[in-house]
Formats: C-alpha cells, sequence, structure tokens
C-alpha cells in the first residue's frame, strides 16, 4: 500500500517545509504566481533539495478536486511522519495532555480537532483505525498546518491503548452530555486524556467503561450539544488554564 498522499494550502505546505521536509516527495506551485508566500517556498525548498514542479493552475485543480489550494500542494510519503505513542510519552518535559476521538469520521471535524489540539499544546491525537477519517488534503487544509505538527497516531486496539495510558499514570476522561461532573468542578490539570466521542453516537460502551471520570461541557444558552471540535477546544483549554494557574501558585 502506497504511502504517498497529497496535502494543499500554504499552512499544509509550509508547516511540513519547516518541520518535516524529509518526507516531501515534490511541491507542486501553480506558474504565474511570483508573490511573498510563493517566494518563501522556494527558497525554503531550494534550501531542503526537495522538487518542484511547476504547473497551470488547472492542474492543481484537477489534483486537489476543485479544492482551495491558494495555487500550491504537494506529495508526502506519510511513512516518514510516523511517530508513536511511546516516542511521544517518553519525550515530554511536561504532564501528558492527549486528544483521544473515538469515531470522528469527518475530516472537517478531525482538521479543526487537531487545529485546536495543537494551540491548546496537546501533545497528540489518538484514534482508533477502524472508526475515524485517515489523514488527507481536506484534514490538512482545515487544520492549517497543524495537523504537520501534532503527532496523530491510530491505533489497532483503542482500549487496549487507554489501559496502557492508565499503567502509565495518564487519567482519562470521557466527554459525556449526561455526566455528572461537569468541566468547571474537575482537576484537569496532571497527566490527562479527554475522550471525544463520534459526531452522533458518542463514545462506545467499552471506551467509556476505560474512563476514570466523565465530565459534560456546562451549557447555558439555547443549543443542545457542541461541535466536537469545539467541545475539543473547551477542555483542553481548561486543562491549560488549570496547568498555568497551578504553575502560578507555585
Amino acid at each position: 500500500m502506497s504511502n504517498k498522499r497529497l496535502i494543499h494550502g500554504f499552512h499544509a505546505v509550509n508547516a511540513r517545509l519547516w518541520q518535516n521536509p524529509k518526507s516531501l516527495v515534490e511541491i507542486y506551485l501553480a506558474k504565474g504566481r511570483d508573490d511573498a508566500r510563493v517566494r518563501a517556498v522556494l527558497d525554503k525548498a531550494g534550501a531542503e533539495s526537495v522538487k518542484l514542479v511547476m504547473v497551470e493552475p488547472e492542474r492543481l485543480d484537477a489534483m486537489t478536486g476543485r479544492a482551495r489550494h491558494q495555487g500550491v500542494a504537494a506529495v508526502i510519503d506519510a511513512s516518514k511522519s510516523y511517530v508513536s505513542l511511546e516516542d511521544v510519552l517518553e519525550n515530554l518535559s511536561e504532564p501528558p495532555l492527549l486528544l483521544i476521538l473515538d469515531g470522528v469520521t469527518d475530516p472537517h471535524n478531525l482538521g479543526a480537532c487537531l487545529r485546536v489540539a495543537d494551540a491548546m499544546g496537546a501533545h497528540a491525537v489518538i484514534a482508533p483505525k477502524d472508526r475515524s477519517a485517515g489523514l488527507n488534503a481536506t484534514v490538512s487544509k482545515v487544520a492549517c498546518g497543524a495537523a504537520e505538527v501534532v503527532p496523530y497516531i491510530t491505533v489497532t486496539n483503542l482500549a487496549r491503548t487507554l489501559r496502557e495510558l492508565k499503567d502509565d499514570g495518564v487519567w482519562i476522561a470521557g466527554t459525556e452530555m449526561e455526566a455528572d461532573t461537569d468541566l468547571f468542578h474537575v482537576d484537569a490539570a496532571g497527566p490527562l486524556a479527554w475522550v471525544m466521542g463520534s459526531e452522533g453516537e458518542g463514545m462506545r460502551r467499552l471506551t467509556r467503561e476505560h474512563c476514570d471520570v466523565l465530565v459534560s461541557i456546562p451549557m447555558f444558552g439555547t443549543v443542545e450539544s457542541l461541535n466536537v471540535s469545539v467541545s475539543a477546544g473547551m477542555v483542553l483549554a481548561e486543562s491549560r488554564r488549570q496547568r498555568v494557574r497551578a504553575a502560578e501558585a507555585r
């Protein structure tokens, strides 16, 4: 099976250029553009000896399915960006902060989750291989570069991964609308993995059973639910807020 995939847009391509240039197979740039963003890609690609191909804009349209590619796309070798969960945990300078997506299949939601994970300093996003959106051009585009810097780790057996995290001292917090504990009354400053369920069905039963605590997000308006990426951003922000407060109190 080929490990090559397409990414597009300046955020995604630049992030890959700066963070993992060896994974780039070639970059495609639309002919006729000569602005600062294009020159920056040209300079960095040249410095990293990445192959550049100048193409007609119509070819980029065809390659990306007429997505908003901004005149740039790239083929990457995804096998050269693999990071294991063990690699992540062994190289941290602070307690782990992880985001687990149990059944998020919409690539737009995955891209947005990666974006908020990067913004809030989550160390990795974890998902099961058989019930998740894979990394693709849409995910990279929505993530605005975060897909290239936040480790996205797919696991064969999510329940086993949760057990291993607990053995490593990581607390597992599942999000559920009817939970007794709410986000404003949970200790979220320590080693923690937040679990978000699928867009329609929530967490699977076995995933829920492995959680140390179930947490709801308080709702004060008229809407009954939140998009998974919005919820992920809220819980990760609360963890980060509590960590900052704890550090300031020392």
